[in-house]
C-alpha cells in the first residue's frame, strides 16, 4: 500500500470499512495463529520467527508486539538465521524455498538453488556471505546440505555420505567444523567447510531435531524424539545418553553461553509444550512449565542465559527474564480448537466453541473473550436460534447446556444421549430443536431444552456431524459418515437418501427444503429436489462446513488441506457449478464457517483457536497493479491506477478508450467508465475496477471527497 502525504487521508483511510482487510484475516490468536517453527533473535530486542503458510514476524520491543511481515509466499517455512545483525537474514522451509532480506525483512527476496526438497536448517556461521542450509523429508529421502559463500547468490550442493533427511545444522565459531542431524539419528560431521562430511555413530535410531555445540566444537548436544537427548565431549566422536525426564518429542535445544545451562523445547501434537532446563551440562533436566497451553519447536536465548524465548503450534511466542522461572505468553488468544461459529441477529455479536473453549464477541471480532468462568462446559456446537442472550450449546457425553444471559451461566441439561454430540439446531424458535452426533445419535426438544427424547435413527456405530431444518420443525436434514438422511415428521421417521454418498460433515439449506448441499471428505453435492437427487460438484477438498447466507447461489465451504497445511475455505456464485478457492491465510484445519447477514461479512473457526474474518467475501483484491485486458482480450501487463486514491477521478494511462466495472464494497455494480476518467461522479469511498468483460482481479481505488 502507497504512503501519503497529506493528513487527510490517512485519517479518511480510517473510517472507511474494511480498507487494508481484504480478502481474509486473523482476529484471533493475534497476531496470528499459523504453527511458528523457528525464532531467532539477535539480540534482546529484535527478533524473527518464521512457520507456517509463509509466515514472517519480527519484533523490536523484545515480543511486547509482533509485526507480520510479507513474505511473498504461502510455503512452509521452518529456519531463519540473522547472522550478524538485524537487517541480512535468511529463512527456508519446503519445496526448496529460499528467502533473503537485507532490510530487516521489509522486503524478502526468493533464492534459487537446485533443492527440491523440505529444508529444515539454515545458518551463516560467521558472517552473511557463507552459509548452509539442510534438508530431506524422512529416512528414505535424499539428505540435503547445500552451501553459499556469495550470499546466497549461488548455491552449491555437497556430497553427504549416506540418504537420510536432515533437519539442523551447527557450525559453533567458524564455517570450516560444523555438524548436521536428522532422521534415525543420522549425525554427521564436517572440518573443511562441507568438502568431506563423516559419518558419527550417535547410539540411537530417534529422529534428531536439533544440535547445537555452544563455546566449542568439542561439547555439543542434540535432541529428538521419545524425548532423545545426546551429549559429546570429544567432538562427535562418542554420544552419551542423556535422561531428560520426558518421553514428548524434543525439537529445539541450546545452551546459551556456556555447555553447562541449556533449554530444550517440545511436545506433542495437541499436547501441552514443554521447556525443559539443566544446570549441570544434562546431568539434571527439570520441567520449568508443566502446562504450556502449546508445543514448542525453537528456543532462543540471544545474550545470556536469563533472557530467553520459544515459539511453537498456535503461533504462540513465551519469553523467559528470570531463566525460566516464569515463561510470559507474548501472543493473546485462545489457541484450544474451536469447532462451531455463531451469530445470531448481526455480524456484531457472535459465539465460537470448541475443545473446552467458549468465546464470545460484541464487536464484529475485534476483541474475543470467554463470557463465562464455568470450566465443566465440553463443547463441539453452538446455536443461538433468536437473540444474542438464549443459546444452545451441545458436547461431551451427549449433554447440551443452555443459556439465557449471552453466556455468562449455562444451565447443564440431560439430553438421554451418552456420547458425543456434534451438531445442534433449533430451526424457527428457543423452544424446539434437535442435536445429533456419535454412534447416530439424535435427540429433539421441544420445551427449550427442559427435557430431551432420543429419536429413533437407523442404528450404527458411526458418526453423525450436521443437522439442520430449513424453514420449519418437521423437515429436516441429517449429514454423516453414513451418508445423508431426511425427515418430514419431526424426526419420528429417518429416510437416508442416495445410497453412494458417505463421509458427509456438514448439510446447508440456504432458503428451502428444495435446493441445498452438502460437503465432506473430498466431497461437495447439491441438491434442487429435496434430495431425491443428489448431484456432485467438488470432489479435491476435505471439507468440515458448508454455508450459503443469502441465497443458493452464493456460498462458502471450509475445511482444510492436510498434506499442505493449508486451510480450505472455497466460494460459489454460481449454485456450485463451480467453486474457487480463497487464500485463507491459515495453516490450520477449519471446521465452521458461517456468514450472518449476507455474502461479505463473514467468519471462519478451526484448530489452533483460528477465528478469521472477512468484509469483501474473502476476495483478496490486490491493492495497486491490475493485470489490465483490453476489449480484444490480450493481456497488456500490470499497469498503476493514478492517482490512487483520487478526488475527482482516476485514470488507467493507456487505457483510456477502453471501458471498466466499478463496484463498491458490497460488492454491488455502481457504473462502468472508461479508462481516462474512472469513478468521476462517485461519493467518496472504497471501490474496485475491473476490466469490462476481463478475468483480472479487482484493483482497490479510493475516493476521498
Amino acid at each position: 500500500m502507497r504512503h501519503f502525504r497529506s493528513v487527510l487521508i490517512p485519517a479518511v483511510l480510517f473510517l472507511l470499512p474494511g480498507y487494508g482487510q481484504a480478502g481474509w484475516f486473523w482476529q484471533n490468536p493475534l497476531p496470528q495463529g499459523n504453527t511458528l517453527t523457528s525464532v531467532c533473535f539477535v539480540d534482546s530486542a529484535t527478533g524473527y520467527a518464521v512457520g507456517s503458510y509463509g509466515t514472517i514476524m519480527k519484533t523490536t520491543d523484545g515480543g511486547t508486539t509482533w509485526r507480520v511481515q510479507a513474505s511473498g509466499t504461502t510455503i512452509n517455512l521452518r529456519s531463519v538465521d540473522f547472522p550478524v545483525d538485524a537487517l541480512t537474514g535468511y529463512a527456508v522451509g519446503d519445496t526448496g524455498t529460499i528467502l533473503k532480506t537485507t532490510n530487516g525483512g521489509a522486503n524478502w527476496v526468493q533464492q534459487t538453488s537446485a533443492a527440491m526438497s523440505r529444508l529444515s536448517g539454515v545458518q551463516f556461521p560467521v558472517d552473511a556471505n557463507t552459509g548452509y542450509f539442510v534438508g530431506g523429508f524422512d529416512n528414505n529421502d535424499s539428505c540435503i546440505i547445500f552451501k553459499t559463500t556469495n550470499g546466497g547468490t549461488n548455491w552449491v550442493m555437497q556430497p553427504p555420505p549416506i540418504f537420510k533427511g536432515l533437519r539442523s545444522v551447527c557450525f559453533p565459531l567458524d564455517a570450516q567444523t560444523g555438524y548436521v542431524v536428522g532422521y534415525a539419528g543420522t549425525i554427521f560431521k564436517t572440518t573443511n567447510g562441507g568438502a568431506v562430511w563423516d559419518t558419527l555413530h550417535s547410539g540411537t535410531t530417534d529422529n534428531l531435531y536439533s544440535v547445537h555445540f555452544p563455546v566449542d566444537v568439542q561439547t555439543g548436544y542434540a535432541v529428538g524424539n521419545n524425548g532423545r537427548a545426546l551429549k559429546t565431549t570429544n567432538g562427535g566422536l562418542t554420544w552419551a545418553f542423556l535422561n531428560a525426564g520426558t518421553n514428548h518429542t524434543l525439537y529445539s535445544v541450546r545452551f546459551p553461553g556456556n555447555a553447562v545451562t541449556g533449554y530444550a523445547g517440545g511436545g506433542r501434537f495437541a499436547w501441552p509444550g514443554i521447556i525443559l532446563k539443566t544446570t549441570d551440562g544434562g546431568a539434571n533436566w527439570s520441567n520449568q512449565v508443566p502446562s504450556l497451553a502449546d508445543s514448542l519447536l525453537s528456543v532462543s536465548f540471544p545474550l545470556n542465559v536469563q533472557t530467553g524465548f520459544a515459539a511453537g503450534q498456535s503461533g504462540s511466542v513465551y519469553k523467559t527474564i528470570d531463566g525460566g522461572t516464569v515463561w510470559a505468553r507474548q501472543t493473546q488468544g485462545t489457541t484450544q480448537a474451536l469447532l462451531s461459529v455463531n451469530f445470531p441477529v448481526d455480524a456484531m455479536s457472535g459465539y465460537a466453541v470448541g475443545v473446552m473453549a467458549i468465546v464470545k464477541t460484541t464487536n464484529g471480532g475485534a476483541t474475543w473473550a470467554s463470557p463465562t468462568s464455568d470450566t465443566t462446559i465440553y463443547p463441539w456446537a453452538v446455536q443461538f436460534p433468536v437473540d444474542a442472550q438464549t443459546g444452545f450449546i451441545v458436547g461431551g457425553s451427549g449433554y447440551a447446556w443452555l443459556t439465557t444471559n449471552g453466556g455468562t451461566n449455562w444451565l447443564r441439561q440431560t439430553t438421554g444421549a451418552t456420547s458425543m454430540l456434534r451438531s445442534v439446531h433449533f430451526p424457527v424458535n428457543a423452544q424446539t430443536g434437535y442435536a445429533a452426533g456419535q454412534f447416530r445419535a439424535v435427540v429433539k426438544t421441544t420445551n427449550g431444552g427442559s427435557t430431551w427424547t432420543i429419536q429413533q435413527f437407523p442404528p450404527g456405530s458411526d458418526n453423525l456431524w450436521s443437522i439442520y431444518f430449513p424453514t420449519d420443525a418437521d423437515t429436516g436434514y441429517i449429514a454423516g459418515d453414513p451418508g445423508i438422511y431426511k425427515t418430514t415428521d419431526g424426526g419420528t421417521n429417518w429416510v437416508r437418501q442416495d445410497l453412494t454418498l458417505t463421509n458427509l460433515r456438514s448439510v446447508h439449506f440456504p432458503a428451502n427444503a428444495q435446493t441445498g448441499y452438502a460437503a465432506g471428505i473430498n466431497l461437495i453435492v447439491k441438491t434442487t429436489n429435496g434430495g431425491v437427487s443428489w448431484v456432485k460438484q467438488d470432489s479435491t477438498h476435505s471439507l468440515s462446513s458448508v454455508h450459503f447466507p443469502v441465497n443458493a447461489q452464493t456460498g462458502y465451504a471450509a475445511g482444510g488441506e492436510y498434506n499442505s497445511l493449508k486451510g480450505a475455505i472455497l466460494r460459489t456464485t454460481d449454485g456450485g457449478a463451480t467453486w474457487t478457492g480463497q487464500s485463507s491465510g491459515s495453516s490450520n484445519y477449519l471446521y465452521s464457517v458461517y456468514f450472518p447477514v449476507d455474502a461479505q461479512t463473514g467468519y471462519v473457526v478451526g484448530e489452533s483457536g483460528t477465528i478469521l474474518k472477512t468484509t469483501d467475501g474473502g476476495m483478496s483484491f490486490v491493492e495497486d497493479q491490475p493485470s489490465v485486458r483490453p476489449l480484444n482480450g490480450l493481456t497488456v501487463g500490470r499497469l498503476k491506477i493514478i492517482p490512487n486514491p483520487f478526488v475527482s477521478f482516476t485514470t488507467l494511462p493507456g487505457h483510456s478508450s477502453e471501458r471498466f466495472a466499478l463496484y463498491d464494497i458490497s460488492g454491488r455494480r455502481v457504473g462502468t467508465y472508461k479508462g481516462d476518467r474512472i469513478g468521476e461522479g462517485l461519493r467518496a469511498g472504497v471501490y474496485f475496477v475491473r476490466a469490462e468483460g476481463g478475468e483480472g482481479k479487482p484493483v482497490r481505488v479510493v475516493k476521498v471527497r
